[in-house]
C-alpha cells in the first residue's frame, strides 16, 4: 500500500472513502453506529489482507480472502457471508458515479475502484446443516452393509439381487470419486476413460462427470475426476463386466440401469441410502452427499492438496472444499 505521488496520501483517500460511506449509511440507510463500525472493520481487514487500496482490488483478491477466512481462520459460513456482504456494499458505494470516487481515483492514481464481489463468486451455503462428512468407520460400515445385502439376496435367491449389486457398486463410486447423487445418476458406461497419471488402471483411470449444476443459458459442464482408490476401480470393473450385462437394457448408455429399461434416478439413490443408513442405526441426518464430503475430508487427511481436491469435486473456490470437508470431524482409519 503506497501513497499518492501527486501529494494526497493514498491512505487519506481510503479513510475519506470510509467516512463518506459511514455518512451514506447513516443518512440513506439509517444504519446504527454499531453496524457501520462492524462493516468498516471488515473493509479495513480486507485492505490489510490484500495490502492494496480499493482502486487496486480485483476479484482474485476476494477469492484469496475467502479461502483465508475459511481454511486458515476457520470462520463460520454465516460469518464469511456477512463479511462478503459488507465488502460488496462498500464497493457499490465507491463505484457509484454520483459519489465521485471513480473520478478522483482516476485523476490521482490512474485506476478506479470496481465491484470485486461478483455474483459468481458469492459464497453460498458452504457447509449445509446435516451435511457433515461421514467418518471412515461410518463409510466402511455402510459399504460393508451394502455388500452384505448382495450376499444375502444371492444366497436366498431373491429377485432383487441384481439391483442390490448395482446399488452397492454405485455407493462405492459416489464415495471413491466424490460425486453428488445427481452426478452419479447421470453416469454412462463410456464416462470411464484412461488417464496418463494412472496407466495401471486401464480404462478406469479417470471419470468424466457431468456437473450437477449448470450456469443459466449454458450447456452442462464436465469435469475429469482422476481415480485415486484402486479398490473401487476393481469393484466397478467387475460390475461392468459381469453384472451390468445381465440387465435387459445393458446395451443402453446408463451405468446404472433399472429393470424397466430406465436410468436410476437421484430420488431412488437417496431412498436406498436412507434404508441402509437406518438399518445400521447411523445418524439420520446423513445423506448421499455425506459420502461426497467424506471423500474430500479423507483425501485431505491423507495428504492430498486442497487445490487437487477442489479440482476433483468441481468447486470454484478452495474455501468451499475446505468448508464441506470440515476436517475437524474426520477420523483416521
Amino acid at each position: 500500500m503506497t501513497d499518492d505521488p501527486t501529494g494526497r496520501p493514498a491512505r487519506a483517500v481510503f479513510d475519506a472513502m470510509l467516512e463518506g460511506w459511514a455518512r451514506h449509511q447513516r443518512g440513506s440507510q439509517r444504519c446504527r453506529s454499531a453496524t457501520i463500525g462492524l462493516r468498516e472493520d471488515v473493509v479495513r481487514r480486507f485492505a490489510r489482507f490484500t495490502r492494496a487500496y480499493p482502486w487496486q482490488w480485483s476479484p482474485e483478491h476476494v477469492d484469496l480472502w475467502l479461502t483465508h477466512l475459511t481454511v486458515e481462520l476457520r470462520r463460520a459460513p454465516s460469518t464469511v457471508r456477512g463479511y462478503y456482504s459488507a465488502l460488496r456494499f462498500f464497493c457499490e458505494y465507491v463505484t457509484a458515479p454520483y459519489q465521485g470516487w471513480t473520478r478522483e481515483c482516476a485523476a490521482r492514481f490512474g485506476s478506479v475502484p470496481v465491484q470485486v464481489c461478483l455474483d459468481d463468486r458469492a459464497p453460498g451455503p458452504l457447509a449445509e446443516p446435516g451435511r457433515r462428512p461421514m467418518t471412515r468407520e461410518e463409510v466402511q460400515r455402510f459399504l460393508d452393509h451394502a455388500d452384505e445385502q448382495v450376499e444375502e439376496a444371492m444366497r436366498r435367491g431373491l429377485k432383487g439381487a441384481l439391483a442390490r449389486y448395482r446399488d452397492a457398486t454405485l455407493f462405492k463410486v459416489v464415495y471413491a470419486w466424490g460425486l453428488s447423487g445427481s452426478e452419479a445418476s447421470g453416469l454412462d458406461v463410456s464416462d470411464f476413460q484412461p488417464h496418463a497419471d494412472q496407466p495401471e488402471l486401464g480404462r478406469f483411470g479417470a471419470l468424466s462427470v457431468r456437473t450437477s449444476r449448470r450456469a443459466r443459458g449454458l450447456p452442462q459442464r464436465r469435469r475429469t475426476v482422476v481415480s485415486t482408490m484402486p479398490w473401487a476401480v476393481e469393484a466397478v470393473r467387475e460390475y461392468v463386466a459381469e453384472v451390468r450385462p445381465r440387465y435387459r437394457t445393458s446395451l443402453s448408455r446408463a451405468l446404472w440401469p433399472t429393470e424397466r429399461g430406465g436410468r436410476l434416478r437421484t430420488r431412488e439413490i437417496e431412498e436406498r441410502f436412507a434404508a441402509y443408513r437406518d438399518a445400521l442405526g447411523l445418524d439420520r441426518s446423513l445423506t448421499p452427499y455425506c459420502l461426497r464430503s467424506a471423500y474430500m475430508a479423507h483425501l485431505l487427511m491423507d495428504g492430498a492438496s486442497l487445490t487437487f481436491v477442489q479440482e476433483q469435486v468441481g468447486h470454484r473456490l478452495p474455501a468451499t472444499t475446505a468448508s464441506c470437508a470440515r476436517l475437524e470431524t474426520g477420523e483416521a482409519r
